[in-house]
């Protein structure tokens, strides 16, 4: 065993940015250290959808671009013993090994060790009081009025680490939390006990860090003239180094761009931690209020001082529900009074649908992101005249027909005016709608097996 354990993070949501495991697996092998590849790939709805396209065919439902992020970097990874794990399994995590698994022996790589986490998913009948009675008195209002798409526990690390212990060479998951793709890996090279809560706080920042990809290497820090980053075009993806007393080194393979410093480690750091003294994961608490940054040269920051504390007794999980359809409908003003004309668009469609649904309007190019859901918001302090308008107009409705009606009053302003309006785009789209619960921890049974052992091969 090495002083050093390195995990490099090769995607942060679904649909990032391809080829970047490449520079990252190449880096792992130029380092000649143990170490892991980790893809995450899932997001809060990210999994309902899923789910609605296994529901379509069931042996689909994982991460659209698997083959593109694995193939790549399979056979490399295999030969230079580099574990990856993913949470791409998404909703399907065994139709995702099927597709490594034939992907594998395509590239000729004999005898693969493909292990599935599974017990995430509690969409199940068995689940149905466990839910309702996690759920606050509103959210349960919500899911007697709708059915459930998903419902999916956020799983901790302890299936990952023993999967890697046990010989996996590639762990897929479905919901897991987002650090525990990088405490997996950790808890299972270093052997440290689960009551170990500094490490494991420490294993979970360091999987904080990653999880979002180049956020932490400038992506989503950069702000030119304020906070400029390097190629940025090609921006490296992170790794994080970590030692066995969970010390934690945050930094990126060489040759790529952007950046690695205590700026851009701070916001990461700092991201979605509503408490920095609680952190609440599956597995900890973790505690970064003591913590330090001391850089350690060109894109290197060393991530000192977590503290962790015993593990919540429940298990968030998300339950995605129909939420009916969401219709838009987009249309441009130019010129003179350009703003004026889409107001009274706005205005029209209005009167014409009435009390049936709830609008919001948006003026594009003029109020949109700051804008209310009545459509208002800094137009009441605007004076200067706007000379290109773009009004959105959307509503979400049960009642597909209903909500339908918003594409064809808005398509109808071509000529049923005002004047000089063009570009009509409309969208009617299935909706999903989040709810959070709290599942007791020992409700849920969570578990691991390798794929050669099942009969779906």
């Amino acid at each position: 065993m090495t002083d050093i354990y390195r995990v490099a993070c090769a995607a942060g949501f679904s649909g990032d940015r391809l080829g970047v495991a490449k520079p990252l697996v190449q880096e792992l092998i130029r380092l000649k250290g143990p170490g892991c590849l980790i893809f995450e790939s899932l997001a809060e709805r990210t999994l309902a959808l899923a789910q609605l396209e296994r529901r379509q065919n069931d042996q689909f439902g994982y991460e659209p671009l698997l083959a593109e992020m694995v193939a790549p970097i399979l056979p490399d990874c295999i030969r230079n013993n580099i574990p990856i794990v993913g949470n791409f399994g998404a909703a399907n995590p065994s139709a995702a090994a099927a597709l490594i698994y034939r992907i594998s022996k395509e590239q000729g790589i004999a005898d693969i060790k493909i292990a599935i986490v599974e017990g995430d998913d509690i969409a199940g009948p068995q689940f149905s009081e466990i839910i309702q009675n996690s759920l606050s008195g509103e959210d349960q209002t919500a899911l007697s009025k709708s059915t459930i798409v998903s419902a999916n526990v956020y799983l901790g690390a302890r299936e990952i680490a023993d999967a890697l212990s046990a010989g996996a060479q590639v762990v897929v998951t479905g919901r897991v939390a987002d650090p525990a793709l990088t405490v997996g890996p950790l808890m299972a090279y270093f052997e440290k006990s689960w009551e170990d809560w500094n490490f494991l706080g420490a294993a979970t920042i360091a999987g904080h860090l990653l999880e979002c990809g180049a956020q932490v290497t400038g992506g989503y820090f950069s702000d030119p003239g304020y906070k400029d980053v390097p190629d940025l075009a090609h921006v490296g993806f992170p790794m994080v180094e970590v030692d066995q007393i969970g010390n934690i080194c945050v930094t990126k393979p060489i040759n790529t761009g952007g950046l690695v410093n205590r700026m851009t480690v701070t916001e990461q750091l700092l991201y979605e931690l509503h408490d920095p003294a609680q952190y609440l994961t599956p597995d900890v608490i973790a505690d970064i209020s003591q913590v330090h940054l001391n850089d350690q040269g060109k894109d290197r920051v060393q991530v000192i001082g977590v503290r962790g504390h015993i593990k919540p007794d429940t298990l968030k999980a998300n339950i995605c529900i129909d939420g009916g359809w969401l219709a838009e409908a987009e249309i441009s003003y130019a010129g003179p009074r350009a703003l004026e004309r889409a107001q009274l668009a706005a205005k029209i469609i209005q009167e014409r649908i009435g009390d049936r649904l709830h609008l919001r309007a948006d003026f594009i190019g003029v109020s949109s992101i700051f804008a209310s859901d009545a459509g208002d918001g800094p137009l009441k302090t605007m004076n200067q005249e706007i000379g290109d308008v773009r009004l959105r107009i959307a509503a979400a409705h049960q009642d597909r027909s209903l909500a339908m009606q918003v594409c064809r009053e808005v398509t109808a302003l071509y000529t049923c005016g005002p004047a000089g309006g063009g570009g009509v785009r409309t969208s009617l789209k299935p909706r999903l709608n989040a709810l959070v619960a709290l599942i007791p921890r020992a409700e849920i049974k969570p578990s691991y097996v390798f794929y050669a052992e099942r009969d779906d091969k």
